[in-house]
Formats: C-alpha cells, structure tokens, sequence
C-alpha cells in the first residue's frame, strides 16, 4: 500500500480532486455529506482564498483509491484545535485491514498542533479514535437556520 501526501503548498489536478470527492461520497456510507460540501473542504486547503490551508492523504494499492484523509487548518490555536479532521474513509470493501487506523495515525504525525474531529454517536469509528487517543472534550450543538 502507498500513502501519498498532498499539502496545501500544492495544486491538486481538477481530475484527482473529482476521484477524491467521488470517493469519500461512496465510502463514508450513511455519514456523507453532499459531493459540493466534501469538495468544499477540499477546496479550503489548496484555494489561495483560504490562507490556512491542510492536507489530503490518500492510501492505494497500485492504482485503486484504498482510503482517504482530508484535515482543514482552522486558523485558530489554543481556544480551538489548530485542525479538524474533516473526512476519513477507506474502501468499504477493504475495512478492517488496518488502513484507517494507518491513515489516522498518519494523518496525526502530518498535523502541524492539536486535531478535533466529529463522529456521530452512533459510529463505530469511535473505537478507532478512542485508541488511537482522542477524548470526547466538549458536546456539539448546532443550530441550522433556514
């Protein structure tokens, strides 16, 4: 398996950007978001509008996407994580092989300070941060206007 790493100093071919997307649609399951929000927080990494920047990590065995990773800067340190950890997913047929757990570690060793994620309660992913060492610190609400 090989693991590539795409900084926000780079470009991203429009081509790649649009299997990246494709995939985390298919593969975070019932968890997904809407393809133009995934390509949104593509975007905010590598747009010069969005001045913080992070990272895209993709794992693939010879030329099939096996997993990937997007974690957004947030601009903020301290009060609020310095990145959040947006999407994780790894083909849905190839779970359980240690993929994920070798993308989030790596995505942990990449992160320039502190990583917050979200998870639904009722997502199994839980065990996999839980070990890997992330403590639930604060309960989200939101609240959606119309």
């Amino acid at each position: 398996m090989e693991i590539k790493l795409i900084t926000s100093i780079e470009r991203i071919p429009e081509n790649e950007k649009q299997v990246i997307i494709d995939f985390l649609y298919e593969n975070l399951g019932q968890y997904t978001d809407a393809k133009a929000d995934i390509e949104k927080a593509i975007d905010h990494i590598f747009s010069e509008k969005s001045p913080e920047g992070g990272f895209v990590l993709l794992s693939s065995d010879k030329l099939k996407l096996t997993g990937a990773v997007v974690v957004n800067r947030t601009g903020m340190e301290g009060y609020i994580p310095e990145n959040i950890l947006v999407y994780i997913a790894v083909d849905k047929n190839l779970r359980g092989n240690g993929i994920g757990r070798r993308l989030l570690q790596l995505a942990i060793d990449s992160a320039n300070g502190n990583i917050a994620l979200h998870v639904d309660a009722d997502n199994p992913a839980q065990r996999l941060y839980n070990k890997i060492g992330f403590k639930t610190k604060y309960l989200e609400m939101r609240y959606i206007k119309k």
